[in-house]
């Protein structure tokens, strides 16, 4: 079964079945009342939205209301050198940064929320990742 946590995010955004990827705190957060709600999530990890509540909340960060939701953690692949691919290993993460926007793997090699050199731990490698510059990466779940 999967782990239910609740956080915040923009009424916007706040829908069933609605994923996003938590990009982090903003500096601003830190002093915020609700941060230990709102930012508890994993940097760089994709989420479902599963539930939403009905109070609203204002955020004097960005100036816009957020809802309390449930959500929970989705399975993330990204692509990873194919020296670093293995079931269980911690890693550090380097983007391949080739600037092929059009490869089908681009954003798994360049993805959103996970900075170069942030740590990560592989769950399980899958196939091999067909780059168009020729480079060697594995396309890998993360944990």
């Amino acid at each position: 079964m999967t782990q239910k946590i609740l956080s915040m995010i923009s009424e916007e955004l706040a829908e069933v079945g609605r994923t996003f990827i938590f990009m982090g705190m903003q500096i601003e957060c830190t002093d915020c009342q609700r941060k230990n709600i709102c930012l508890n999530l994993e940097k760089g990890c994709r989420y479902r939205v599963v539930s939403v509540r009905a109070p609203v909340h204002d955020c004097f960060v960005t100036e816009s209301k957020y809802k309390v939701v449930e959500v929970e953690k989705m399975e993330r692949t990204v692509c990873v050198d194919k020296k670093y691919a293995f079931d269980g290993s911690m890693i550090t993460f380097f983007p391949s940064e080739c600037g092929q926007v059009g490869c089908s793997h681009y954003h798994q090699c360049n993805p959103d929320g996970i900075d170069r050199e942030d740590k990560v731990k592989i769950a399980s490698v899958g196939k091999k990742a067909e780059c168009l510059i020729g480079q060697n990466r594995m396309v890998i779940e993360l944990q």
